[in-house]
């Protein structure tokens, strides 16, 4: 009892802190729940969103685009011909096809002032109102390949897109060409310059020279594979090591536990651990007791001064120092292995940190020669790539420069801009995409601010409590709670089913008393509507059909509800009990729904609760319940609020809360938490109750064990109709 009391009390002082901390978690889990719960919200939000975004896209006036695609990479026979030579630009730039950002820095070139302006000064005498930050906001260009760039202009006017298409290709051509020109002039001029004025032969042989300087000072070849060998014999030391110390720690265990067993006395020591396993020890010490045997024997006949006795006592003083002798012996080989497994462990510890040393030291040869290797690598392969450059560029410069060609020249010069207006699939889809994400958005905001506990691993994992049980939500628990003799076998099934969840958690809370048994217990909740007497009167019952003898007591005495549920009347109750000299036996009644299961009633409404519920007589009341029966469950009213349940569970083995998934409010099961704090009332547990997940498999196969026992059933009651009520009884 003291050690539930001590843990229960650990856990109250932490939960506060835990629930503010675990509120800011946020998993993948636990957002996919809150999406799920919100699904109509969401669904909601995205149709208003992509509504509105049709309706404007339908208002919006149509608009003209035209387009044309330029190849920047032109494919020709002379573009062949190069390609076919080693190390020429048009090979290398058909291996290594333009990256992303090469791609999108050709782009914001094509758009900048520098290339359009030409254009735009062109079009105002036309055009007078367009400038350049007009034209770029109108003007897109993509590309849907690497080597391909589609070029689009957009306006209401159809003529303002053909004549800027036709300005801007040509423009296009015109840079293309010279970047051409000037890219190959700079090329040529900084492969001379690098092979000329560079050094690259210096500094390759230079590289060189430092690499052959590295490896003979170090006497190594490789130093990566050589701290390989060195970190593989380090770690089989260190597997040696921690095995010597192993045996070292057990050979001082077993020299101390001989050290406590030489303290014994002779007799003492015929069932020691260690001695036991020296033969000629043993076999000295069995000599001994077989001479205590037989002095024992002839005391009963003869005196010690006896010379058959004095023989006796001689033979074992003889052997007594032949034992003493065989434990110094002993005592020394201990010794000696220990010091010897304490000598090879230092020895280890030298090897071990000696290796260490050097492996530092080659880390630092290590990283030198992979830095020397790396500069010799990069100055081998400039070197070699600038002497292929400098004969490919002499080969290119011979050439016919090609500038960039546009797929379909008539096409770009013809402009045929095509109407297009802003489509309300696009839209639709961009609306919808908006809507979903606001919605979302809303969702997790109103899932956040109803602040409210919707699955059992979110309770246990934010009040870090015990979870005894989790009570499915199911509205076949209306139907068991009331008496309908006329159930089908289905609903009687799943009664069944549903009723073996108690019964689980009533053997989580005999698991709890290991010390001392659970023998009372007050079932409360932190808010009204959590289950708490539904789950405290299914409690008594499987405990009751479990063989216990179980008092459920209505203690809930603002607003009684547990005489309806079990089908008795509330005449005389716990009132008359605490008010009256009345005797509890003459007010307690037997279940008709179990025989083992025994209820007490509220009896009136007192004017005043709380007194009655903290006087003497109650106390004194609730320790002969707790003598008297195997289980007392107390049902009372919330915890927030109310001081009854607090009152009453400080005369008990411990408070049970009962939580309703889906309702209850994070707030207020703090708050119930922190008034079970400062009363300092021992928690067993908590239950989670009206839970919507999926059934776990055992119910479900226990649902099928049990169709399958109660077709056995009636096929047998079919024959033996006369036995029918007793096998009625059996099954409930």
């Amino acid at each position: 009892m003291q050690k539930l009391e001590k843990y229960s009390l650990q856990l109250s002082q932490t939960r506060a802190a835990q629930l503010n901390n675990d509120d800011d978690e946020v998993n993948l889990g636990k957002l996919a729940a809150a999406l799920r719960r919100r699904a109509l919200l969401i669904a909601g939000v995205t149709g208003v969103v992509a509504t509105a975004a049709v309706l404007k896209a339908e208002a919006d006036p149509p608009v003209y685009q035209g387009q044309f695609e330029i190849l920047t990479e032109p494919v020709t026979g002379e573009g062949k011909a190069l390609a076919n030579l080693p190390q020429t630009l048009g090979s290398q730039e058909k291996i290594a096809p333009k990256s992303e950002e090469q791609i999108q820095t050709t782009i914001k070139v094509l758009t900048s002032p520098r290339v359009l302006n030409p254009v735009v000064e062109k079009l105002q005498t036309k055009y007078p109102q367009l400038d350049y930050n007009s034209l770029v906001k109108s003007l897109y260009i993509s590309a849907n390949q690497p080597s391909i760039l589609t070029v689009g202009y957009v306006s209401p006017d159809k003529q303002v897109v053909s004549d800027v298409l036709d300005e801007i290709s040509e423009a296009y051509l015109e840079y293309s060409l010279k970047e051409r020109q000037q890219d190959i002039n700079q090329a040529i001029e900084f492969v001379q310059r690098q092979i000329n004025q560079g050094g690259l032969r210096e500094r390759v042989k230079d590289w060189q020279e430092k690499l052959r300087t590295l490896q003979r000072v170090n006497n190594l070849i490789q130093p990566a594979q050589k701290a390989q060998q060195v970190s593989s014999q380090i770690t089989s030391l260190n597997q040696d090591r921690i095995s010597n110390r192993v045996q070292l720690e057990q050979m001082l265990a077993q020299y101390q536990s001989l050290q406590q067993e030489l303290a014994q006395q002779p007799g003492e020591r015929a069932a020691n651990s260690v001695l036991s396993e020296n033969a000629r020890y043993q076999k000295i010490l069995d000599q001994i007791q077989q001479l205590d045997i037989q002095i024992k024997t002839e005391s009963a006949t003869f005196t010690d001064l006896n010379p058959s006795m004095q023989a006796l006592q001689q033979k074992k003083a003889n052997l007594l120092p032949m034992l003493n002798a065989e434990e110094q012996r002993v005592q020394k080989d201990f010794q000696s292995r220990i010091q010897s497994l304490r000598a090879r462990d230092l020895s280890l510890k030298e090897k071990i940190d000696s290796l260490n040393a050097y492996l530092r030291n080659l880390a630092t040869v290590n990283r030198d020669y992979e830095n020397i290797q790396r500069e010799l690598q990069i100055s081998n392969e400039a070197l070699n790539q600038f002497l292929a450059k400098q004969q490919a560029l002499e080969i290119e410069k011979s050439q016919k420069q090609q500038s960039w060609k546009l797929l379909d020249p008539e096409l770009a010069l013809v402009k045929k801009p095509q109407a297009v207006s802003n489509s309300a699939k696009i839209h639709l889809a961009l609306g919808g995409a908006l809507g979903l994400l606001l919605g979302v958005g809303a969702a997790l905001l109103v899932d956040k601010l109803s602040n409210i506990f919707y699955t059992a691993k979110d309770l246990k994992e934010t009040t870090r409590l015990p979870l005894l049980g989790v009570v499915p939500f199911r509205k076949e628990l209306a139907a068991s709670n009331k008496q309908d003799g006329a159930a089908s076998g289905i609903q009687q099934t799943t009664r069944a089913a549903f009723f073996e969840v108690f019964r689980s958690l009533y053997t989580n809370i005999l698991l709890l008393g290991s010390d001392a048994p659970i023998r009372s217990l007050v079932v409360s909740s932190a808010t009204p509507e959590d289950g708490k007497t539904t789950v405290a009167i299914q409690l008594a019952l499987a405990a009751a059909a479990m063989g216990q003898r179980v008092l459920l007591v209505d203690a809930n005495l603002r607003c009684p509800t547990i005489h309806n549920r079990v089908g008795l009347m509330n005449i005389q109750g716990l009132t008359d009990i605490i008010s009256s000299e009345l005797e509890w036996s003459n007010v307690i009644e037997r279940s008709p729904l179990e025989d083992n299961l025994y209820v007490m009633a509220a009896g009136p409404i007192p004017p005043d609760s709380t007194r009655l519920l903290a006087s003497v007589k109650m106390q004194d009341l609730m320790s002969e319940l707790h003598s008297s029966f195997d289980l007392v469950i107390y049902d009372t009213t919330p915890i927030v609020g109310f001081a009854d349940a607090n009152l009453l569970a400080a005369n008990t083995n411990g408070v049970m809360l009962v939580a309703g998934l889906g309702k209850l409010k994070r707030t207020a099961f703090t708050q119930a938490l922190e008034e079970i704090q400062i009363s300092g009332t021992p928690i067993l547990g908590l239950v989670a109750n009206k839970s919507k997940e999926t059934t776990p498999t055992s119910q479900s196969s226990y649902q099928q064990y049990y169709k399958v026992s109660r077709e056995k059933f009636n096929a047998q009651n079919a024959i033996e109709p006369e036995n029918s009520s007793v096998n009625k009884v059996k099954l409930r």
